[in-house]
């Protein structure tokens, strides 16, 4: 899972990097659009398209019976029981399809969600970094700090929840490096500063197959660390249209959605 990570958070980055100067929501549209495009082409290619235009065809005969015999509730029970059966048809006829784009969509959203869920941080601008350990751990912690980023308030240990916390402030925009000693070990987590659209990592997180398919920004923590969570607290961005906010993957799914329906007609698509 690590491996592909690492090789789709390199095409995610190079991908989105012309949208990275434009207005999150313009991005948005056009990855929306591009994500589209591939839906059609995978449910064209996944799905019976012949079967569904067919089911579709006897659901629409039903509709057209119950208003020509409204006056005959024998033919209306009998036509609302095709079009209920039909139905079951039409979507046992969408879950092979949707399986098959199941799998491309999660990775898909598990890297906008890194580049489009969360504001940046502007220069001067204090963040929260918290580093959470194993239950009952009592490692040293240490926080070693590039230049270019000073720490803004002393080391918070949390007794409750084993770990510690600092308040640091980045003095200029640009990409950097920290160092979090535990126990002697140095592990890194990375800064963003930055008002463009780019790729931010909240999260760090020890190894696993959810915490790598959910989090795939940066690589998973050491197995052999006493830490499991790193993490710096960035806004969550809220994406607004005409005053009106949205977090971003309502938004994605609304354009997909819209812009599949809108396109269907040029790809030959039957949905």
């Amino acid at each position: 899972m690590s491996l592909l990570n690492s090789l789709l958070v390199g095409v995610f980055d190079i991908l989105l990097l012309p949208l990275r100067s434009l207005p999150p929501m313009i991005g948005l549209v056009v990855v929306s659009a591009v994500c589209s495009v591939g839906m059609l082409l995978g449910y064209k290619a996944t799905s019976n398209q012949s079967a569904i235009e067919a089911v579709k065809r006897q659901i629409a005969a039903g509709l057209f019976e119950i208003r020509l015999y409204n006056d005959d509730i024998v033919a209306i029970l009998r036509a609302q029981g095709a079009i209920f059966t039909n139905n079951l048809k039409y979507l046992g006829l969408n879950m092979v399809p949707m399986v098959f784009m199941m799998v491309p969509f999660v990775l898909v959203i598990a890297q906008l969600q890194f580049h489009y869920g969360f504001e940046g941080l502007e220069a001067n601008e204090p963040v929260l970094l918290q580093v959470t350990l194993t239950e009952g751990s009592v490692a040293v912690i240490g926080l070693d700090l590039p230049d270019g980023v000073r720490l803004d308030a002393p080391q918070v240990t949390m007794p409750a929840l084993p770990g510690a916390a600092w308040r640091i402030v980045p003095e200029a925009a640009g990409s950097y490096e920290l160092g979090i000693q535990v126990d002697g070990q140095t592990l890194t987590k990375t800064l963003v500063v930055a008002d463009t659209v780019t790729r931010r990592s909240p999260y760090r997180l020890a190894p696993g197959f959810l915490n790598q398919l959910l989090y795939p920004a940066e690589p998973p923590l050491p197995s052999d660390s006493a830490a499991i969570d790193i993490t710096l607290h960035y806004p969550e961005r809220e994406l607004g249209v005409l005053g009106f906010g949205l977090h971003w993957l309502i938004w994605f799914f609304i354009l997909t959605i819209v812009l599949a329906f809108a396109m269907k007609g040029w790809f030959g698509v039957t949905i």
